[in-house]
């Protein structure tokens, strides 16, 4: 086959593109030995990871009206970047939801501080969280509440986030590989129930295993979601709608 560049381009022009090349080239050389991507480099990891934490919560969380202090102070230091595959971790702070593998995400940063301050924790309730997942809206949990129990129908999902969890030293939650569905009866009732994933009904379970007065955070919805507060009266649960959403769906456990 003839060489490309003479047969259909002038010669000239290839010159051009040669020369282009070439001074691209020298660029990206003479970027990488600036001072600032050699920092760049040096950084420590640690630092690096909490400046990002400061900025997820000051411009992300923050400004978008989560004021609960206890809330912004918790997310600004808990390693979020541990909770995701090592591979997406540099975009662990980023203003958007991410895989963690078997069909799931963890939540954008800013639902965590929404959903969290929705609960109006105080320090010593006892706090259901149906779908582990990751694990973080767990540790968030745990550094704001008594004790967290949380269910993860997904074994492998539930292992990883328990090792996690134990890892950085969240001694109050309690994981359990089941049924969200189906609650955590034994250990009801609760002050608080959040849910990380969408039912398109609000299971009739965790309405009862909530304490008279407690609270219910929880996404509803097929192909159009919505967020809801619940507040248990002695009449059933008092609903109002916060923000359209978009979560993973709610498995059932097969009987």
């Amino acid at each position: 086959m003839p060489d490309t560049c003479h047969t259909i381009m002038p010669t000239g022009y290839c010159f051009f593109l040669l020369n282009l090349a070439a001074g691209i080239l020298f660029a990206s050389l003479l970027f990488s030995c600036t001072p600032e991507a050699q920092n760049r480099e040096n950084v420590d990891p640690e630092s690096y990871y909490a400046d990002l934490r400061g900025k997820m919560v000051d411009f992300q969380i923050e400004k978008r009206g989560v004021r609960d202090k206890r809330v912004l102070d918790v997310m600004t230091k808990t390693p979020r970047h541990l909770f995701v595959p090592e591979a997406l971790r540099p975009q662990a702070y980023d203003d958007t939801p991410l895989p963690i593998g078997d069909g799931q995400t963890i939540s954008q940063p800013y639902i965590v501080g929404l959903m969290t301050e929705l609960l109006g924790l105080k320090g010593s309730e006892r706090v259901l969280e149906i779908g582990t997942g990751s694990g973080y809206q767990a540790a968030i949990l745990a550094q704001l509440a008594a004790e967290v129990y949380t269910i993860e129908i997904i074994p492998d999902l539930a292992k990883r986030a328990e090792n996690v969890l134990t890892e950085i030293g969240c001694r109050n939650v309690h994981v359990r590989n089941s049924d969200g569905y189906q609650g955590w009866p034994e250990e009801a009732p609760f002050d608080a129930v959040i849910v990380t994933a969408a039912p398109e009904r609000i299971p009739q379970a965790l309405v009862e295993q909530i304490k008279p007065g407690g609270r219910l955070v929880i996404p509803v919805g097929r192909d159009l979601q919505e967020l809801f507060l619940g507040i248990k009266t002695a009449r059933g649960l008092d609903l109002k709608s916060v923000v359209p959403v978009r979560f993973v769906p709610m498995v059932k456990g097969r009987n």
